[in-house]
């Protein structure tokens, strides 16, 4: 299937989902997770879930992130030109929903991507060679590529893999793993 097809597909499919199994699912994936073999890692990045699109609960892998102590990082989008800002996540944190309603933090201490470990992606759709479909702004292919080569990718699903994703560009930044309330995908 294409991007467009994908995109249109799954979001319908979320839009079906009950808030309940979208908490369910969540909180599978972020046991699921616990399979990785990420957890020696220091500074992990992660997305708050945008609740109008049903996105993946985040909130049960941010427990994991806080209960191993490692260091959380959140993004703030500049759709003025398409890059995101990394802050770490402390407990002064103060977080808002910017126009998109993506809850984003305000401020804080800055973290460029180079530093950054492990990078957990929000996506629609997944193939079986680790390609994603993603809203189609390209925020995190950008972010990506500014990361060092050995970043770990991880995507973050409550379906599991389509069989391939028909047009990928390439500026696209496959995956290293997704994570699916079923299991993990390794590319």
């Amino acid at each position: 299937m294409t991007k467009k097809e994908l995109r249109a597909k799954y979001q319908a499919l979320r839009q079906a989902l009950t808030p309940e199994q979208i908490d369910q699912g969540s909180l599978a994936l972020a046991n699921q997770s616990l399979q990785l073999p990420i957890w020696n890692l220091t500074n992990y990045h992660l997305f708050l879930p945008i609740e109008q699109k049903r996105e993946v609960n985040t909130e049960f892998l941010l427990h994991i992130l806080s209960g191993k102590d490692k260091n959380i990082l959140l993004s703030k989008s500049d759709f003025s030109d398409g890059s995101m800002t990394h802050y770490l996540l402390t407990d002064n944190t103060r977080i808002e929903k910017n126009a998109y309603h993506i809850p984003e933090p305000v401020g804080g201490i800055s973290v460029a991507a180079d530093q950054i470990d492990v990078v957990f992606i929000p996506l629609l759709a997944f193939d079986q060679t680790g390609q994603r479909v993603g809203y189609g702004k390209g925020f995190y292919d950008r972010f990506l590529a500014l990361c060092r080569p050995d970043v770990v990718k991880i995507g973050l699903s409550l379906f599991e893999a389509e069989v391939a994703i028909n047009d990928p560009l390439s500026t696209d930044i496959p995956l290293d793993y997704c994570v699916t309330p079923q299991g993990v995908y390794t590319f």
